[in-house]
């Protein structure tokens, strides 16, 4: 991936923008890390890829409780229907499309079940939750953002760059699938929610606060793909 300016993923945005901004140093670190650097010319190991899905499922279900956290965090009835759409769409959608997924890269549902959870997706998912916990809704949407809008910019980014192997790359259909339109509205839809949260809830006083919640979960982000990519080390010694 190229790795100069942070680019204009939704501009149209307010709090967001703001957000990766303050953070860009680590921001940059994590949509250029050599992890996905890899991804994007198709050299990434595949122990490391598989490591990295099948923590991934345990990640996407500490995401689905965070979804349930924010229907109790909520106090309007279009933010819990939201939430629980949101959980729905994870526990009854996206985890049977991940399985699909990582059944062809040999991971079977039961056996990554069966994984103990790293100490990288441990610290991030639990980092999670207990922003959600300890603060507000905005709070919550705010540690989720890393993940939620990182993945369609990543994706985004790779599938723009001409650096990215095309022909030939065994990552493409990841690529395609955070690169596509279905992920993109995902992306889209967390921002314009933090955008109406802040402005219900904050205003211009609690952006440090808040970036601050950024940043540090966007330093988990960074883990969680060196977590990815440590995984080759053994083999690679």
């Amino acid at each position: 991936m190229a790795s100069g300016s942070l680019g204009h993923y939704l501009p149209d945005y307010q709090l967001y923008p703001q957000l990766r901004d303050a953070s860009a140093e680590i921001w940059q670190a994590y949509v250029a890390h050599p992890f996905v650097a890899q991804l994007a010319a198709g050299t990434l190991p595949e122990a490391c890829f598989r490591h990295y899905l099948g923590q991934d499922y345990l990640f996407l279900i500490q995401f689905a409780r965070a979804h349930a956290l924010a229907a109790y965090k909520a106090d309007a009835l279009a933010d819990i229907r939201a939430a629980a759409a949101g959980m729905s769409a994870i526990i009854d959608t996206e985890i049977g499309l991940h399985v699909d997924y990582c059944a062809g890269w040999g991971l079977d549902q039961d056996d990554m079940q069966a994984l103990p959870e790293a100490s990288a997706t441990i610290a991030y998912s639990r980092y999670v939750l207990e922003k959600g916990l300890q603060g507000d809704l905005l709070d919550l949407y705010v540690a989720l953002a890393p993940c939620a809008i990182g993945y369609g910019e990543i994706g985004a980014r790779l599938a723009g760059d001409p650096d990215t192997r095309q022909p030939g790359n065994p990552y493409a259909a990841w690529i395609a699938m955070y690169s596509g339109d279905d992920y993109q509205e995902v992306a889209r839809s967390h921002a314009e929610t933090l955008d109406r949260l802040w402005h219900e809830r904050a205003g211009g006083a609690r952006v440090r606060q808040l970036a601050t919640t950024f940043a540090q979960a966007t330093q988990l982000e960074v883990d969680f793909w060196q977590m990815g990519l440590d995984a080759a080390e053994p083999e690679d010694a």
